[in-house]
């Protein structure tokens, strides 16, 4: 398997993901698993991980210092596991030069995370979808962009549902907060649609509501600008990077976690905010397809039915009813799907051989 990052050092859901997956995977005696990650973001002295010095340059260069590393352990495999468009390179190269078959899971698309991709992303993804002998898709929501975008028919696998440890830490009290509490957390780019929030605090006509923003990203300071130009900066708590130990504290102590993003493949944030009974209004996730109708309060990406649906959650009463998707029934789905394509290419093997004699 070739991931990028690993828990704790970086905590983004794919890394999430790759964390918790081959974590329980080199638990099992029915698949020997070996995880490639770039050195400086790899556990130490973890067995069966190894990290490649990728040096400095561009992440197209990095990459292609953990393509030849890659190639050589593939040698040894029956199937290599990529992830995203980062996996093209190392990939192609494996599966040109050993006799493996390629399974690659999409997490996002480049237009999921950029309004305006990179050219060079768009065309990576399109490559890797032709190439790849089996594709992968962590939401139906997901799979069906794949298909629209690059044409490919993806096998849908849910991630796991994540609980995020508590310390007993009440950051109402912390941040000096009396009334209600709204939680954000993420990357402040333009994919998560916290400008669409900001101006729906503006319009939620309540003084007893405070905002709390986790996180930072190259759009920090646009949005501290904009909520002063709203004059809204009364209503809002600017928390920053928020610490892996705190971030279960910060869910427990809200009333409602808000998803506004403007794609969200599938949503680890709100299973963490679930998880610990916190009510949640979100934009359209993937996750969404594993919970119960209304189990979320599911709004549009926009200000005015972001503010609704914020007043409907502050409205509930009790925790969210649901049954979480565990990372064992993941890593179980991910075997399956890894004994299918070996024993495909097994018999395809077989077969060829049938014919040339």
């Amino acid at each position: 398997m070739l991931g990028w990052g690993y828990p704790p050092n970086v905590t983004g859901g794919l890394d999430t993901h790759v964390g918790e997956v081959f974590d329980r995977l080199v638990e099992r005696d029915d698949v020997e698993a070996e995880l490639l990650l770039p050195a400086e973001y790899a556990p130490e002295d973890r067995e069966h991980i190894e990290g490649v010095p990728t040096g400095d340059g561009d992440i197209i260069t990095r990459i292609g210092r953990l393509s030849k590393r890659f190639a050589e352990k593939a040698e040894d495999a029956d199937v290599i596991h990529t992830h995203d468009w980062f996996g093209y390179g190392p990939g192609s190269r494996a599966q040109s030069t050993a006799d493996v078959e390629w399974i690659n899971s999409f997490h996002a698309l480049s237009s999921d995370r950029n309004l305006d991709p990179p050219q060079r992303e768009v065309e990576t993804e399109q490559r890797l979808t032709n190439r790849a002998d089996f594709l992968v898709a962590v939401s139906h929501l997901l799979a069906g962009n794949v298909k629209e975008h690059y044409g490919g028919d993806c096998h849908v696998i849910h991630n796991g549902f994540t609980e995020p440890e508590l310390t007993g830490t009440d950051m109402k009290e912390r941040h000096g907060i009396d009334g209600k509490m709204l939680f954000f957390v993420g990357r402040h780019t333009d994919q998560k649609g916290i400008s669409h929030l900001l101006y729906a605090m503006q319009k939620l006509r309540r003084d007893d509501v405070t905002l709390v923003l986790g996180g930072k990203g190259h759009l920090t300071d646009q949005l501290v600008k904009f909520a002063e130009l709203l004059g809204i900066e009364d209503k809002l708590v600017w928390a920053g990077y928020v610490p892996e130990k705190e971030l279960g504290d910060y869910y427990k102590s809200a009333d409602v976690f808000v998803s506004p993003s403007l794609a969200e493949p599938f949503g680890i944030t709100i299973t963490e905010a679930l998880a610990v009974g916190t009510q949640v209004v979100a934009t359209e996730s993937g996750v969404a397809e594993c919970l119960p109708e209304d189990c979320i309060v599911e709004v549009e990406r926009d200000s005015e039915s972001i503010v609704r649906g914020i007043e409907e959650a502050l409205s509930r009463e009790g925790p969210p009813e649901y049954e979480p998707r565990t990372w064992d029934e993941v890593v179980d789905d991910h075997v399956e799907v890894y004994t299918e394509v070996a024993a495909r290419a097994d018999e395809a093997g077989e077969a060829g051989e049938a014919e040339s004699e």
